[in-house]
């Protein structure tokens, strides 16, 4: 997932209907213009911290009058941030919650605009040894969750209990995870837990590559974290929602939406609607859709957009793409 992509158009993704085709159907390269400077600051998902960096690394050398920040303790720190002005950019790995967005649109008049900047996928990693093939929701709402509700009856506590050998019977099951002002904590509580909520024995870790160095370990851990940060001594599994038919969290697989936890991943801005954006944002944001901009989000091992997507979303600011 790191080898930079031919685009290619998709006619489903992640379960919304792609646009119709146009005459843009590749990303064009960043073209600087003059006389941008200024702070530019980031607030917002751990998930998007590396693509976040490596935007605003880069922006920064075509810039060097820019002064870049980025902070990225969550997704839940990103629509105060925003809210009280204390940064122009918010990556979430979800979209906001109704309660942000009327928390935003009454210090402001009117609602905060989602920018659709990638595609991730959450994956299930276990030790670089364990010899499970592959997992389910229920096996995973089984391990996870202390309410149950994606339909398995007790709570699994050991390996053995997922069909391993003798030699993993007395082995306990421990977990990782991120922690609640994550964005991935949210999405893996509503999809693969099906609503539920997690037993308190779920290590919460505070960041994604955190979790999969815990994994890495020790033989008897299970976690979840952005496919995007696998290390060495760890692997990840193929999940299904039901039975057996296990689906690996391939690019191909993430874009048709065949892996059963993909998911977009967002940037928020403060754009008022009857006015232009700053010259530093609107170029940060046109960076962010380019050829380079795009390329980061794949060295970062995510999946970047469909060019139809980006024209939407520049659209959404006001940003026309030049002939």
């Amino acid at each position: 997932m790191t080898t930079k992509i031919g685009f290619v158009i998709v006619s489903l993704l992640l379960g919304f209907a792609a646009p119709q085709a146009s005459a843009e159907e590749s990303f064009r390269p960043y073209n600087k213009v003059p006389g941008i400077s200024g702070a530019l600051t980031s607030v917002g998902s751990d998930t998007l911290a590396g693509m976040t960096t490596l935007w605003v690394e880069e922006f920064k050398q075509l810039y060097p009058g820019v002064n870049g920040q980025v902070q990225a303790s969550g997704s839940s720190t990103a629509p105060p941030a925003l809210t009280e002005q204390t940064a122009q950019f918010g990556p979430m790995s979800r979209p906001m919650r109704n309660s942000e967005i009327e928390a935003f649109e009454r210090a402001h008049g009117y609602k905060p605009t989602a920018l659709r900047v990638a595609i991730d996928a959450i994956g299930i990693f276990v030790h670089q040894d364990n010899p499970v093939k592959g997992m389910n929701f229920v096996e995973l709402d089984s391990i996870f969750s202390a309410t149950l509700r994606c339909g398995a009856t007790q709570p699994v506590r050991t390996w053995a209990e997922l069909g391993l050998d003798y030699l993993w019977a007395k082995r306990s099951i421990q977990m990782f995870g991120r922690n609640s002002v994550s964005g991935t904590y949210g999405y893996f509580k509503k999809n693969a837990l099906c609503g539920g909520d997690f037993q308190n024995n779920v290590n919460e870790q505070p960041g994604s590559a955190s979790v999969v160095q815990s994994v890495a370990s020790s033989i008897n851990t299970i976690g979840y974290s952005g496919v995007g940060y696998q290390v060495s001594g760890v692997k990840r599994i193929p999940i299904a929602k039901t039975g057996n038919h296990y689906v690996e969290p391939t690019r191909e697989n993430i874009l048709s939406g065949k892996y059963p936890l993909s998911r977009y991943l967002y940037v928020y801005i403060n754009k008022h609607p009857s006015k232009s954006l700053s010259p530093l944002e609107r170029e940060f944001i046109r960076f962010i859709y380019s050829e380079q901009g795009q390329s980061l989000v794949e060295k970062d091992g995510y999946v970047a957009i469909s060019p139809q997507i980006a024209l939407q979303e520049l659209a959404k600011v006001g940003i026309k793409v030049q002939n």
